[in-house]
């Protein structure tokens, strides 16, 4: 197997594996696309994987779109294609299999328990991508305080998101 396979390979299994987990969407199981992408195979830096995540959140569509471009960094065009296939067909055969499963078993009370209990895992999750993206972006003093002050922003405001992109892009522009 050529290096080329051999990393098409690592990213289907890997993030074939990460779909499967994926409670709570594509945003919940970044931490372990982090570990997969920095720690595990070494492929770009937390710094790269930070700017890789940010760059799928200002891009419409949905936030799964950071395994495509973490593809792309690895391998280029077949990375792209071979990340995101791993990542949505098994979670999407999943998801429609447990909704026509739902569909039949509406009402049962265990059923209710059950999706009730992934609720907290879901947040949990979510939660830690919240962490770990904060500790990749934050390499500087400044860097930590923007992403302290855009968190309180946006979540303190009633104003778009799309300022704390602009500020950003303006303060990278001035200061880097």
């Amino acid at each position: 197997m050529s290096d080329g396979e051999d990393v098409l390979g690592q990213l289907a299994i890997g993030f074939l594996a990460i779909s499967l987990i994926a409670v709570g969407g594509g945003i919940a199981v970044v931490p372990e696309m982090n570990r997969l992408a920095v720690d595990v195979h070494g492929w770009m830096d937390n710094a790269r994987f930070a700017q890789l995540f940010a760059l799928a959140q200002a891009a419409p569509g949905p936030n799964v779109l950071v395994v495509g471009l973490i593809g792309w960094h690895v391998a280029g065009l077949a990375g792209m294609l071979v990340a995101t296939l791993a990542m949505t067909v098994p979670a999407g055969l999943l998801a429609f299999g447990f909704a026509r499963l739902r569909t039949r078993l509406a009402g049962a009370r265990w059923l209710r328990t059950l999706e009730m209990g992934l609720v907290p895992i879901a947040v949990g999750l979510i939660f830690s991508s919240g962490i770990i993206l904060t500790q990749a972006a934050a390499v500087h003093w400044t860097a930590l305080v923007m992403t302290i002050g855009s968190t309180l922003f946006v979540w303190r405001t009633e104003f778009s998101p799309l300022w704390v992109l602009g500020a950003g892009a303006l303060l990278g522009a001035v200061f880097l």
